[in-house]
């Protein structure tokens, strides 16, 4: 077996974002869990997933602070999954993906969509700032480096915060600080 490249220490977000829940039975379980499953045997059913595949995915997902296990039952000791918080950040993203196949991959039409639970209503998901309500989609936004990005990052990305003349505001240790205290 090829062993696996691991990129939790790769500067990059998004690459250390894929070492976590890159993995797709990762991504189908916290599919899943956000539907209120949390019992091994319920995500063997619904995944049809092999006991030792979903064993080893289980096991990953609460290393990496996804899961949180807890026994529900002692004899036979029985344990459930249940979300983080870290998980639970998460949904705007398998949303995101939900969104994106059903616009680029489902041409017989949706199977699964977003809804309103009050009114019923489809929601079209949607990436927005979250000072400005802005969506995130258009040509007024792209990736930029920030102080701790590396110089292969610089070099790889032509919009830095540092040198674009605009004001330097790092909202993300604003928005850490105030997630912490909530």
């Amino acid at each position: 077996m090829v062993a696996k490249t691991s990129f939790e220490t790769r500067p990059c977000p998004i690459a250390r974002s894929l070492d976590d829940v890159g993995e797709w039975w990762s991504i189908l379980l916290l599919r899943d869990a956000f539907q209120g499953l949390t019992r091994f045997d319920q995500f063997q059913k619904s995944l049809e997933i092999a006991p030792n595949i979903l064993t080893r995915r289980l096991n990953s997902l609460v290393e990496r602070g996804l899961f949180e296990k807890r026994a529900y039952c002692e004899r036979p000791l029985r344990h459930e999954y249940v979300l983080t918080a870290k998980a639970r950040d998460f949904r705007p993203v398998l949303l995101s993906l939900l969104a994106w196949g059903n616009k680029h991959l489902a041409p017989e039409g949706p199977s699964l969509v977003v809804v309103d639970k009050t009114d019923g209503r489809w929601a079209e998901p949607v990436l927005v700032d979250r000072q400005t309500g802005r969506e995130l989609d258009g040509g007024d936004f792209t990736m930029a480096t920030a102080p701790r990005a590396t110089d292969r990052m610089r070099q790889r990305y032509r919009f830095s915060t540092e040198g674009s003349g605009l004001p330097l505001i790092d909202n993300v240790d604003q928005s850490r600080e105030e997630a912490r205290g909530k």
